[in-house]
């Protein structure tokens, strides 16, 4: 199975990108030209993501399918370990920026190496997706029980109906949504499982004090996944945190407003 892979370009101080759930790294190309201006961007594909997707249906007892499914249940590929993977594909003082689940995955890969990174920036963010006992600021399990029937019927059209979904109350939504399905990839059922796997079991709440670098938060006051109310609770939890919200932005804010994203991003990421 393919890991992660790592795309650099520009120049300056090093600036890692990771993607959210269903669509790869071609999600930054809106910021990433502005980006390379003053940093050394690089991009990082999730393992799934950099691959042409495999004609198998996660469900069968196919082996190719079996062998997939080992992978991706096993201790080489948990959350965790991908995150430690992250951090050791990036150089030392690298500053990251992470989308969603990329977001999740930069809170842990900080966790797993305190010392290898230097800043955080994280959009659209959430220490749990799935709400629990204590935690309502998040989306119902059934929404992923959805979400895992139809990946299994067609992940084409679930991706399609996922990037209007996380484009609702943006006032750019239907240019947002138009713009992330021009973009969009072929992606296997079997990746999409995994990571929804992940939103449903990954639970950083006890673990977050623990971050002790400069981060930013960046979130849309429409955010239709990761309400606006989760992003408020890593800003009074983070030891050493500023939220800026988007006004009238959805779960994107990169595209809502890029101008502004970057600007927010560089000044974080430098300062």
């Amino acid at each position: 199975m393919s890991g992660l892979r790592v795309t650099a370009f520009g120049k300056g101080r090093d600036l890692a990108l990771i993607h959210g759930w269903g669509f790869g790294s071609a999600a930054w190309e809106g910021v990433g030209d502005a980006l390379a201006q003053r940093f050394r961007v690089h991009l990082i594909s999730l393992p799934g993501y950099n691959r042409p997707a495999t004609p198998v249906d996660w469900r069968s007892s196919d082996k190719q399918a079996e062998e997939a499914h080992e992978y991706f249940l096993s201790e080489q590929a948990s959350f965790e370990a991908t995150a430690q993977a992250l951090a050791a594909a990036l150089p030392t003082g690298c500053a990251l920026c992470g989308w969603s689940l990329g977001a999740q995955l930069a809170m842990q890969a900080t966790l797993c190496s305190p010392e290898h990174c230097s800043r955080l920036i994280l959009v659209g963010a959430t220490p749990r997706f799935v709400q629990a006992e204590g935690w309502l600021h998040a989306q119902p399990p059934a929404l992923l029980d959805t979400f895992c029937t139809n990946v299994a019927q067609d992940t084409a059209v679930t991706l399609q109906r996922f990037a209007a979904l996380l484009n609702q109350g943006d006032f750019r939504a239907r240019a947002n949504t138009r713009w992330l399905n021009e973009r969009s990839t072929t992606i296997d059922a079997l990746t999409l499982m995994h990571g929804l796997h992940w939103l449903r079991n990954v639970d950083l709440r006890e673990q977050v004090a623990n971050i002790a670098l400069p981060t930013r938060l960046i979130h849309g006051d429409h955010d239709p996944l990761m309400p606006l109310a989760a992003a408020q609770w890593l800003n009074d939890t983070l030891p050493d945190s500023t939220l800026e919200v988007f006004a009238g932005a959805a779960h994107a804010p990169f595209l809502n407003d890029p101008e502004r994203f970057v600007s927010l991003l560089t000044h974080a990421a430098l300062n």
